[in-house]
């Protein structure tokens, strides 16, 4: 039995086809993968079965009958997208239970008292720490997250879960107990579309996997009867050699020192003391809420330090001040890029010159052949896939939105930038794109400073990793002579390694 049916769906938009002619099955008690680079069509196929677009052509049968003639039936799909999309003012229950006609939570008026009481069954079920009452905006990313994923699910009639990249910024643990939700959201008979780039989660949940490339679909197969070299070839087109597609970046920089943090202390962090030297990549391994990117941002400003200092070069950064980090050289790209990096609204050249705008004015004018020059090298150098530098950056892909994010930070001539969670939500292709690049500037002589939850990704590239856990520094390793079970012991408070970083 299907639930949900498409059949040869195709969507174009001006200068490019997003998809051609695309099919796809969905069935009950089943989780179904869908898998592709960025670019390939998986956002704009989401966007169709949830309602959202309608294609130019194709049919889209949801319990056999025509949903594009009724669109009621769209209301069968819930829907969890990567990034959050919450109101921030509203409490736990509210978020978890809107809109409320969908739900089936209170036809008429709503009960508060009931609606919290119902909302604690679900927190429950879900492993969300946060109270009914609790305002979002007071709960955790990770807490956050995992109440979406419950929203999707309180649904009163969806069949169909969609699910892009539901682990991203979730820690390990978090992940197995959405996994064993998600198994018995399936066995309960519920169609699951599971999204991510992850690759040990595509094989660990998925029966089945639909690979699509440059919006065509390459085919649908038993995940039993896929492994993870082939799969990447149908999603690149391209036979892939893992472990030869790079190789850690052993430290080749001086011994110059141009950031040293002594004793900062912050929001959720105190008594940190590291150094970054130049031509160097400094990881930063922990668990989500072991302080590392409140670290980052207190640095460059977003935060106040309540005590401690950073120095670059031996200056001072004035606390709280991003324009002065921003001035002495350094620059900070945000795990959340399309909250805090990118400007959706403005094109990729607007995106890009405004990093620049203080070096293209002359006497208050603007000189837009030198902003077009610049973009356009940017956009060559950092392999930035758009149609025209006029075209809005929120139709991009993931990973094109990070290099164009990049490529910004890098007009500026940055001494010293912090890529906090860079490859979150991107293809395998593309991580290496960025992992290249990454490399190609501490060659440069620029200071890097990498935060990831990837512990591969920490091993590919970076020289040294500072693990934190809990707001401390654990422990400040070479990445070349440390095995990955100390690692684990440093950034789960197993032992404190108490080695100077």
């Amino acid at each position: 039995m299907t639930v949900l049916q498409v059949e040869n769906i195709r969507k174009s938009y001006p200068g490019v086809v997003a998809l051609d002619h695309v099919n796809l099955s969905l069935e009950p008690g089943k989780v179904h993968v869908l898998a592709g680079e960025n670019g390939a069509g998986k956002s704009t196929l989401i966007k169709t079965l949830t309602g959202i677009v309608t294609p130019d052509e194709g049919t889209i049968s949801i319990e056999g009958q025509d949903a594009l003639a009724d669109r009621s039936l769209f209301s069968r799909v819930a829907y969890v997208p990567q990034e959050l999309n919450l109101f921030s003012s509203m409490t736990v229950a509210e978020n978890l239970f809107m809109p409320f006609a969908k739900s089936g939570f209170g036809r008429m008026t709503v009960s508060k008292k009931a609606m919290q009481s119902e909302a604690k069954k679900w927190i429950e079920r879900f492993g969300i720490h946060a109270r009914a009452d609790q305002l979002v905006g007071q709960i955790s990313v990770p807490n956050q997250q995992l109440l979406q994923i419950a929203r999707a699910a309180s649904q009163e009639d969806f069949k169909i879960l969609i699910l892009d990249e539901p682990t991203s910024s979730l820690t390990a643990n978090e992940t197995d107990h959405l996994f064993k939700i998600i198994r018995s959201l399936r066995d309960e008979g519920c169609a699951v579309v599971f999204v991510s780039h992850k690759m040990d989660e595509i094989f660990s949940l998925g029966d089945t996997v639909t690979v699509l490339r440059n919006g065509r679909s390459v085919g649908t197969y038993p995940m039993a009867e896929m492994h993870e070299a082939e799969l990447i070839r149908l999603m690149s087109g391209n036979s892939v050699q893992l472990d030869e597609q790079f190789q850690p970046h052993p430290y080749l920089g001086t011994p110059e020192i141009l950031l040293n943090v002594e004793h900062l202390s912050g929001p959720g962090f105190s008594d940190v003391s590291f150094t970054l030297r130049r031509g160097e990549i400094l990881g930063f391994a922990g668990l989500v809420g072991a302080g590392r990117s409140e670290v980052m941002q207190t640095m460059f400003g977003f935060h106040k330090a309540t005590g401690g200092h950073c120095t670059i070069n031996g200056r001072d950064i004035p606390r709280g001040r991003t324009d002065r980090a921003v001035a002495m050289g350094m620059v900070y790209l945000s795990e959340e890029r399309k909250h805090h990096g990118i400007f959706p609204l403005l094109s990729v050249r607007e995106n890009i010159g405004v990093s620049v705008m203080d070096k293209l004015a002359r006497a208050g004018v603007i000189s837009f052949s030198k902003e077009r020059d610049i973009v356009a090298d940017t956009i060559r150098k950092f392999d930035i896939r758009t149609s025209s530098a006029a075209k809005k950056i929120m139709f991009l892909s993931g990973g094109n939105q990070q290099k164009a994010i990049i490529g910004r930070a890098m007009a500026r001539k940055p001494r010293i930038l912090i890529f906090d969670e860079p490859t979150k939500g991107i293809d395998i292709g593309t991580k290496f794109q960025i992992y290249r690049i990454m490399q190609e500037l501490a060659e440069q002589g620029v200071g890097i400073i990498l935060v990831s939850s990837e512990m591969t990704e920490l091993q590919r590239c970076a020289t040294r990793i500072v693990t934190m856990y809990d707001g401390h520094i654990t422990g400040s390793f070479d990445q070349a002579e440390t095995d990955v079970n100390t690692l684990v012991g440093a950034i789960i408070g197993a032992q404190e390694m108490n080695h100077a970083a």
